[in-house]
């Protein structure tokens, strides 16, 4: 139906409009009475989002190694690790707030960061590559790149950080 080419474009606008609200997020923290604000807007909508946000990761990884088959490499596995049980650990604490399950996605969310920022740092400047991937499937490979930098470690970091932001914004678990 769409080709890789319009769902590549797709995610990476999915990615840069996660990044912007990362960034708003941001200059927010330094205004208390504008983040209360914000604060009490999110107010339980924090997890559903994380979980929309971790669902449509998930799925945007499928499309790529399943219908465009780029074949994953070692670090994209990792993120893998940390997102696809990332939705139903938030699926489960958003049906059942009581059970704080939120704690348990916020450090998987902050890991996968970690090695999406790795693997995004290596896509960028290849020499600082240490031997984590494979020969035959470098992780420096750049199955996509759109508007200069978007590429998919990029997409991933920029779920990740969105979902870190989400959890931590919502109040509702406190």
């Amino acid at each position: 139906m769409f080709d890789v080419a319009t769902m590549s474009l797709f995610f990476a606008l999915l990615a840069v409009a996660a990044e912007v609200a990362v960034a708003a997020a941001v200059v927010v923290a330094f205004d208390r009475r504008l983040l209360a604000s914000v604060r009490a807007d999110l107010r339980g909508l924090g997890v559903p989002l994380a979980f929309v946000v971790a669902a449509v990761a998930m799925s945007g990884s499928l499309y790529f190694s399943e219908v465009a088959h780029f074949n994953p490499c070692h670090l994209c596995w990792w993120q893998r690790g940390f997102m696809y049980p990332l939705v139903p650990v938030l699926l489960v604490a958003w049906a059942r707030p009581a059970w704080r399950l939120w704690r348990l996605a916020l450090p998987m969310a902050i890991v996968g960061a970690a090695i999406a920022t790795y693997h995004s740092a290596i896509t960028r400047w290849p020499r600082l590559e240490v031997g984590s991937c494979a020969v035959d499937n470098p992780c420096t490979l750049k199955w996509v790149e759109k508007f200069g930098y978007v590429t998919i470690p990029v997409m991933s970091l920029s779920a990740f950080l969105l979902i870190i932001t989400l959890l931590l914004l919502d109040r509702r678990q406190s």
